[in-house]
């Protein structure tokens, strides 16, 4: 099994919307991909609640029963939509993915 997992911080407005507005965009765009893209295991995201400088604002922990399943998430067109649209609203990502 692999375990995705991305954070991000997002700008304090971005695409004529607030923060917490495209938090919640982001959120349940990714969790609609549950039912679109076969190879998510699980999924689950989550709000920061502590807000200090060092925390980010969004989590995403995905799990995959392969390397290749990951990648198929990654490439497939409907993620790619939503990549797209993360990336005009967040100021930093971070990315681990490891085997469990």
């Amino acid at each position: 099994m692999v375990k995705h997992i991305v954070t991000w911080k997002f700008y304090d407005s971005a695409e004529g919307k607030t923060k917490e507005e495209n938090i919640e965009i982001v959120k349940n765009d990714l969790l609609s991909l549950k039912g679109v893209i076969s190879e998510i295991k699980h999924i689950e995201l989550g709000k920061d609640i502590s807000c200090t400088d060092a925390s980010y604002d969004l989590v995403l922990v995905t799990d995959f029963e392969n390397n290749e399943d990951l990648e198929s998430y990654r490439v497939h067109p409907e993620h790619q939509k939503i990549a797209k649209y993360v990336a005009k609203v967040t100021s930093y990502r971070g990315v681990i993915d490891y085997n469990f």
